[in-house]
């Protein structure tokens, strides 16, 4: 496992958990450390009589610490990683101490049970209970998508220019009445919807696209039986049906190097939803891994490491354009900076046009783009490609002078998210190596 202080950091909560992490990658704060096969571990004095106990599964870059920290990775993981990457000699090399052995032996029992097959009397209960909740469920849905489609005809027929003066409730109202109709994921979209700017200008056209694509969701859901089978799970999802992962993980995956391009964190109501971009460098596709967990959870199940790769079985969940995944299996491998990518922004439009034939409504993808360059016109960032063709950053992008230092007015290639006309850089090839932003 070797990796660089960027990639660790990446892993950091937030920039509180950063600096923090940065000030215990100390020797003289751990009172004791070493490392194993599968797993490295430490014990940190802090305030208290007793050390934190912190522990990392290696090979799941999972991590837990006895501090009472609420956050996901502590800065107590934070820093003993971070030390291990620099200083990897002072870590002994022994068997794991009870605790360190303990939890890893829960861990395997957990994903074992996991992966249990539950008895055919099981299965047909469970499958019979499913279906009566689903078609309830459905119902539900459904009659709350009518009721979503009234209120956006009664807003067209009344004109959107007094959008701006509208009371927060104005949405706040839709939004409750989709999560009691049991559409998350119409929920989702109407609080987009409540989230643009208003008072910048150009705002009326960030609407009416949002306000399009809502309606095509809720279309679609109403003559679903219509739609082709992929599709018809498109939409499901984007009204906010899950899929059943166990049912995923017994299908065949597919296997290859995949590079972690990067991760990006939202937040809602304590509720942290984690983004990992990967790269294919055989099969050349693009893959998204979400993790979900809610803030104060000490484990989730799997971390990737930003600016990593790994050697892994991936599982895309249904769809028109395949894009999310899970990970069936995996090993951590040296970092792998090989590119491969769009020559510019035309073969990202047209790889764009492509997806949504299929899928009209699509959320970010990810793109490797040759030869970009940020530069300043008309009062804010773009990324020009080679061809001089310009593509603006979006105005949210935090890391603009990092990439310009990087870059120093000349070409990179880079791994951006985004689609149409918003994108954000996430990472960049600088001296034959990834580095993520």
């Amino acid at each position: 496992m070797n990796l660089s202080d960027e990639q660790v950091l990446a892993m950091a909560p937030d920039e509180s958990s950063r600096k923090s992490g940065k000030d215990l990658a100390n020797p003289a704060k751990w009172v004791s450390k070493g490392v194993s096969e599968i797993a490295l571990w430490g014990e940190c004095q802090g305030s208290g009589s007793k050390p934190y106990q912190t522990q990392i599964d290696t090979g799941n870059m999972a991590f837990k610490c006895s501090c009472p920290s609420r956050k996901f990775p502590c800065k107590h993981g934070l820093g003993l990683l971070l030390l291990y990457s620099r200083q990897r000699a002072s870590f002994p090399e022994e068997t794991p101490p009870s605790w360190v052995s303990e939890w890893l032996a829960k861990r395997a029992e957990k994903e074992e049970k996991k992966n249990t097959t539950p008895t055919a009397t099981e299965k047909q209960a469970d499958t019979t209970a499913q279906a009566k909740r689903q078609q309830a469920r459905m119902q539900k849905v459904s009659d709350g998508a009518a009721e979503l489609l009234r209120w956006m005809k009664d807003l067209v027929r009344n004109g959107i220019m007094d959008m701006p003066e509208k009371d927060p409730s104005f949405f706040e109202n839709m939004i409750r009445r989709m999560v009691d109709a049991q559409a998350p994921g119409l929920a989702a979209m109407m609080r987009e919807l409540a989230d643009i700017s208003y008072f910048h200008d150009g705002w009326q056209s960030v609407f009416i696209t949002q306000l399009t694509r809502i309606y095509l969701v809720i279309q679609g859901y109403q003559h679903i039986s219509d739609l082709p089978p992929a599709l018809q799970q498109d939409i499901r999802t984007l009204a906010g049906f899950s899929t059943s992962q166990e049912e995923l993980k017994e299908q065949t995956g597919i296997t290859d190097t995949w590079q972690v391009l990067g991760k990006q964190t939202t937040e809602e109501d304590r509720l942290v939803v984690e983004r990992y971009w990967l790269y294919g460098v055989n099969t050349k596709r693009p893959a998204l891994i979400l993790q979900f967990y809610v803030r104060g959870q000490s484990t989730i199940t799997n971390a990737l490491t930003p600016g990593s790769a790994i050697n892994a079985e991936l599982v895309f969940y249904p769809s028109a354009a395949p894009l999310r995944a899970l990970i069936k299996q995996q090993v951590t491998i040296p970092a792998n900076h090989t590119f491969n990518g769009y020559a510019g922004w035309q073969e990202v439009v047209t790889a764009q046009t492509a997806i949504s034939e299929v899928l009209p409504v699509y959320n970010d993808q990810v793109y490797t783009i040759a030869d970009l360059t940020p530069v300043w016109h008309a009062e804010q960032w773009w990324l020009q490609d080679s061809r001089r063709q310009l593509m603006p950053v979006k105005k949210t992008f935090q890391h603009i002078w990092k990439l310009l230092a990087l870059s120093g007015g000349t070409p990179l290639h880079m791994a951006v998210t985004g689609k149409e006309t918003q994108y954000e850089p996430i990472g960049v090839w600088h001296e034959q190596e990834y580095k993520i932003l």
